[in-house]
């Protein structure tokens, strides 16, 4: 799907996340990467074979050193 040059990582790559953002939805809370790869503003993402990614904010500094 990707014609960048270097191409963005695949969908099962681990560095998925940096793909290209081909279309923004920011009312619905979601972007399209130019990998395929819907990614929610969770941070959670839903691959081509229907697996989903798991929200993986990470925690501000502040709220580990409150917990």
């Amino acid at each position: 799907m990707c014609r960048h040059v270097p191409p963005c990582p695949t969908t099962e790559a681990p560095d998925r996340e940096a793909a290209t953002v081909i279309a923004r939805h920011d009312d619905q809370g979601w972007s399209l990467l130019c990998n395929g790869l819907p990614l929610f503003e969770d941070t959670g993402g839903l691959l081509p074979d229907g697996s989903v990614v798991a929200p993986h904010r990470p925690i501000p500094a502040a709220q580990k050193a409150a917990a």
